[in-house]
């Protein structure tokens, strides 16, 4: 038997890199999943998954949209942005972005998917959210990395408040915390730098293991906590890193 046979999960971000892996992930092992992007021709391709577009940072579009779901069984916060520079560098705009999207539209889209987890784990037993984190400048201190690092630290903080609440109640919640993988997003970063060539090569040098995560190093982490397999973890900021955070 699949490990998601049966279960319905929502994906934010899928259009490409870690959303888009996890969606294709996550359908192999059984799951209907339910597929959102800011950017909706990024959904093309997903065969066999249901996709819609959604703006996360959108509470209207958001309470809209989950009110059209079943209840859900697992929900994958994975949209995000990174921000490149030190305080100093940082704007009360970019604050406000930089937090409006890693933090407040992950806190708007489960407390309007929660009340359908809830119900959905009175009749299974459990329901699993899992919210994408960063080993970067959360669980370790990265140069550049300010506004990131505070935004990811509150993801935790905001995962392991919901594992608290709930987790009588069959809900499990926790953080996964990649490295530094290999996406579409890194790839934009990279040649957006003054020497690209030097950039991969920094990025590669910060991993012990001496190359870039791919998503398929970080999916089998989301799968896990996803399935049942994972039923007695919870509260928990789990890094997939490379052993960065050694």
């Amino acid at each position: 038997m699949r490990r998601l046979e049966g279960k319905t999960i929502l994906i934010t971000a899928a259009g490409q890199g870690m959303g888009r892996a996890s969606a294709i992930a996550c359908a192999a092992e059984g799951a209907k999943v339910i597929a959102t992007d800011k950017n909706v021709e990024l959904l093309d391709g997903l065969d066999g998954i249901e996709t819609h577009g959604l703006d996360v940072t959108d509470g209207t579009a958001i309470n809209q949209f989950v009110a059209s779901l079943p209840d859900l069984d697992g929900l994958f916060n994975v949209a995000g942005m990174v921000h490149h520079g030190t305080l100093l560098d940082v704007t009360d705009e970019d604050w406000e972005r930089g937090f409006d999207l890693n933090v407040t539209s992950m806190m708007k889209l489960t407390r309007a998917c929660l009340p359908g987890m809830l119900r959905q784990a009175e009749k299974t037993g459990s329901a699993s959210i899992v919210n994408m984190s960063s080993m970067a400048s959360s669980i370790k201190g990265f140069p550049v990395r300010t506004l990131y690092g505070a935004s990811k630290a509150a993801v935790i903080g905001l995962t392991k408040g919901i594992a608290a609440d709930f987790v009588t109640k069959g809900i499990r919640c926790n953080a996964l915390c990649p490295g530094t993988v290999d996406t579409p997003s890194l790839r934009g970063r990279i040649a957006s730098a003054p020497d690209p060539v030097q950039a991969e090569k920094d990025f590669i040098a910060r991993q012990p293991m001496r190359r870039l995560a791919q998503v398929a190093d970080i999916t089998p982490m989301a799968i896990y906590l996803l399935s049942d397999e994972s039923q007695f973890v919870t509260g928990q900021a789990l890094a997939v890193d490379g052993g960065v955070t050694i």
